[in-house]
């Protein structure tokens, strides 16, 4: 496996099981979370309107914007309630050691 466009967002034990955090990576702002021990990582702006979707919630792998309550499924993008119809990016994750890295692509 290539170690081409990977980048370092967090250590591992900054994300707890079933928490999101959001971080700036080259000037994105991108979500990470962890289900059931799985990382995901998806853009971090609600697609309805402005809104950091790391303050939301992660409920049965989806993420709940704390705006309008839209939501959106971690692990495809796919926004799964009004008001929201636009799919967030998701980007692939990967564990190397302590670390949690994204391949932004």
């Amino acid at each position: 496996m290539s170690d081409e466009g990977w980048v370092r967002v967090a250590a591992r034990g900054d994300l707890a099981e079933g928490e999101v955090i959001g971080v700036v990576v080259a000037g994105r702002e991108i979500a990470v979370y962890d289900l059931g021990g799985e990382l995901f990582a998806t853009d971090d702006v609600c697609t309805h309107a402005y809104a950091k979707l790391s303050d939301g919630w992660v409920d049965r792998g989806e993420i709940e914007c704390p705006l309008h309550a839209g939501r959106f499924d971690v692990k495809s993008g796919a926004a799964t309630a009004p008001p929201c119809i636009d799919a967030i990016k998701t980007y692939p994750v990967r564990q190397v050691g302590d670390d949690i890295e994204i391949k932004l692509g």
